[in-house]
C-alpha cells in the first residue's frame, strides 16, 4: 500500500543522487494554456528512472545487497539500477530487449552493469530477468510495479507542487505506469483538485486498454518510436493506482510525438526521447483539456538514439507543416517544371527536391508526373500552396 511518508523518505534519501529539475516556461507549446516543462531528461542518467531504482536499492537489506540485483528495461530503468547498484557497491545484471537503442545499452554498460540482451521487447526481457533471478538468487528491481519504486518516482509530484503550488493540470507519460502512479498519488493526496492525465503512444496503449476494460490486459504487440513506454502489460499495483488517481489516459500518434520532439529541440534546446515527449504532444495537439490552465508536462527522458534523430526531425517537420511533399500530373512537354517552380516561388515555398517520372502505366501516355518536396512555414502555408497549384489547373495526385 502506498504511503506518502515513504515518498518524503524517498526524497530525503535521493537528495544527494537526483537533480531537482527546475520548471521551464514553454508558452509556444500551446498558446491557450500556460505550459511548463518538468525536464527529467536532464537527470544524470537522462531519465526520471534513477529516482525509483536508487530508492528501491537503498532500502534493500544486507543479504539482498550481497546477492546483487537484476532488472529488465528498455534502457532508462537499466541505467537507474546500474547507477544505484554502483553507489552501494553491489553487482547488477540488466536484461534488455535486443532492439533497445545502442546508446542506452552502452550507457548502462559504462555505469558498471553486466548486460543480457534478450530477443523481443520489454516483456520478453522481463521474463528472462525472472528466470535468472530464480536461478541465481538475485534481488529483482521491478521497473514500475513496486511500492518503493513508485515512491521514488513520486518525488517528482512533491517537487511539482512546491515549484508551482497553483498548478491546474499535470500530464505524465505512461508505459508500465510507475511514474504516473507516483506522481498522481502524491499530487492527489496533497491536492485532489489538481488534474493528472496519463499519455501513451497509440502503438502501445496497454494502460488505456486495461482501464477501459476494467482489468489488467496484455497487448499482443507494441510498436512505437517511444521505446521507453513500449510495454505490453501494466502492473497490478500501477493499474489500481492509475485507476484510482488519474483523471484520464489519452494516446498520441507517432507523427505527434515527432512534432513534440522537434518543438522541444527548436524552442527549448531540449533533447527528448519519444517516451519523454508524449506529454508535450498531448498538450500541443489538445489531447487533454488544458485551455486556460497552468499545465506541467513531465518530459520523462532524453535518451534518444541519435541514429534515428534525423528521421524523427523530418517526420516532425512534416507533421507541423514545415515540409510538404506533393505529386502533380503534367503534360510531358517543355516548360512544365518551370511552371511548378514558379507557383511554389510565388507563395514563398522553397523547393528541396524534385523527382520526374515518365514510365507510369496508370497515367495518360502523353503525361508525366513530378514529386516535389518543399519547405513551408506551417499548415496554413501548405494549404496556400495547394490552392495555388489547383488554381493553375494542376492535378495533385
Amino acid at each position: 500500500m502506498l504511503n506518502l511518508d515513504d515518498f518524503y523518505r524517498a526524497r530525503y534519501v535521493l537528495s544527494n543522487v537526483v537533480r531537482r529539475t527546475d520548471l521551464i516556461y514553454a508558452p509556444k507549446i500551446n498558446q491557450e494554456s500556460e505550459i511548463y516543462l518538468k525536464p527529467e531528461n536532464l537527470q544524470v542518467t537522462g531519465s526520471f528512472k534513477l529516482r525509483g531504482a536508487c530508492y528501491k536499492i537503498s532500502q534493500l537489506g544486507d543479504e539482498e545487497k550481497a546477492k546483487g540485483v537484476i532488472a529488465c528495461s528498455a534502457g532508462n530503468h537499466a541505467q537507474g539500477v546500474a547507477l544505484g547498484a554502483a553507489k552501494y557497491g553491489i553487482k547488477s545484471l540488466i536484461c534488455l530487449p535486443e532492439g533497445a537503442p545502442i546508446s542506452k545499452v552502452e550507457a548502462t554498460r559504462r555505469l558498471g552493469a553486466d548486460i543480457c540482451l534478450v530477443p523481443g521487447v520489454y516483456d520478453d526481457a522481463y521474463r528472462k530477468a525472472l528466470e535468472l533471478r530464480d536461478e541465481f538468487g538475485y534481488t529483482f528491481i521491478h521497473p514500475f510495479d513496486d511500492e518503493r519504486v513508485i515512491a521514488g518516482q513520486g518525488t517528482i509530484g512533491l517537487e511539482l507542487i512546491e515549484q508551482l503550488p497553483d498548478v491546474d493540470t499535470v500530464i505524465v507519460p505512461i508505459g508500465g505506469g510507475g511514474l504516473a502512479s507516483g506522481i498522481a498519488f502524491a499530487i492527489k493526496t496533497l491536492n485532489p483538485k489538481i488534474k493528472v492525465y496519463g499519455v501513451q503512444a497509440c502503438g502501445a496503449p496497454g494502460m488505456l486498454q486495461s482501464l477501459e476494460h476494467q482489468k489488467v490486459e496484455c497487448l499482443d504487440a507494441v510498436s512505437t518510436i517511444a521505446d521507453g513506454i513500449a510495454v505490453k502489460e501494466p502492473g497490478e499495483l500501477t493499474y489500481r493506482t492509475c485507476k484510482q488517481y488519474l483523471d484520464g489516459v489519452v494516446t498520441v500518434t507517432e507523427d505527434e510525438i515527432c512534432a513534440a520532439i522537434l518543438a522541444l529541440i527548436e524552442q527549448h534546446k531540449l533533447i527528448a526521447e519519444g517516451a519523454g515527449a508524449v506529454s508535450v504532444a498531448a498538450a500541443m495537439f489538445n489531447k487533454v483539456p488544458v485551455k486556460g490552465c497552468k499545465t506541467v508536462c513531465v518530459v520523462s527522458g532524453g535518451n534518444i538514439d541519435v541514429t534515428i534523430l534525423s528521421r524523427v526531425i523530418n517526420r516532425g517537420l512534416s507533421k507541423s507543416g514545415r515540409i510538404y511533399t506533393f505529386c502533380v500530373e503534367l503534360d510531358d512537354k517543355p516548360g512544365q517544371l518551370f511552371v511548378v517552380s514558379q507557383i511554389a516561388a510565388s507563395v514563398g515555398a522553397n523547393i528541396i527536391s524534385v523527382y520526374h517520372e515518365r514510365n507510369d502505366d496508370t497515367s495518360n501516355v502523353t503525361a508525366c508526373w513530378l514529386r516535389v518536396q518543399v519547405e513551408t512555414r506551417n499548415a496554413e502555408h501548405v494549404q496556400e500552396l495547394q490552392l495555388a497549384l489547383k488554381n493553375a489547373g494542376l492535378k495533385l495526385i
